[in-house]
């Protein structure tokens, strides 16, 4: 079995072609100008959450910890989380930093929730809120991580293992407007 990414649940979530393409039908992806322009801004960001204190989240006392390279055989699922806050009082919250405007965006909340439970296995104790930082706007957005989150992230596993197993094309997003900036626009002959 196949360890999935976990920037791949946000992609099927943000549209399921995406893994089709990316693993069944592996086409060259074009690397837009926002992708480009979000891994410049991750530097930077990081570069600045060296210098300040863990207020703006609202813990007084902690260790930030960069890159954090996760993995999960249980899952089927690894991922690198941009950053993790271990409190003297060994709670721990992730964070992800999103180049987004957007702070309702489930698919960002589903990929924390999954990052939460990957420290839960690794650190053998519950997660239960985790932080996104939207980097345009500086602000910080507190997720709680709960059950249903959790449940969701399961089922999102399968209907990717689903995918990757049939090898059928799936449907499209609902929001045609995330089609305008995606790498795989010209692969998808049936949009209008």
């Amino acid at each position: 079995m196949i360890s999935l990414r976990v920037s791949d649940l946000k992609q099927y979530i943000y549209c399921p072609r995406i893994l089709y393409f990316y693993y069944v039908l592996p086409v060259p992806r074009k690397v837009t100008r926002k992708m480009e322009y979000g891994r410049l801004e991750h530097v930077e960001i990081e570069r600045l959450e060296k210098r300040r204190g863990l207020k703006a989240y609202g813990i007084l006392e902690g260790e930030r910890h960069f890159h954090v390279a996760l993995a999960s055989t249980h899952l089927g699922l690894h991922g690198v989380l941009d950053m993790m806050i271990i409190t003297r009082e060994n709670n721990i919250f992730p964070v992800d930093f999103k180049n987004s405007y957007n702070p309702k965006g489930l698919h960002q909340k589903y990929q924390i929730a999954a990052y939460a439970m990957l420290l839960e296995e690794v650190y053998r104790q519950p997660v239960r809120f985790g932080f996104i930082y939207l980097i345009p706007l500086k602000a910080i957005i507190p997720v709680e991580i709960t059950h249903s989150m959790r449940e969701h992230v399961k089922k999102v596993l399968s209907a990717i293992a689903k995918i990757l197993a049939e090898e059928k094309m799936p449907g499209y997003t609902r929001s045609k407007q995330r089609c305008t900036d995606c790498e795989y626009r010209n692969y998808c002959a049936d949009l209008e």
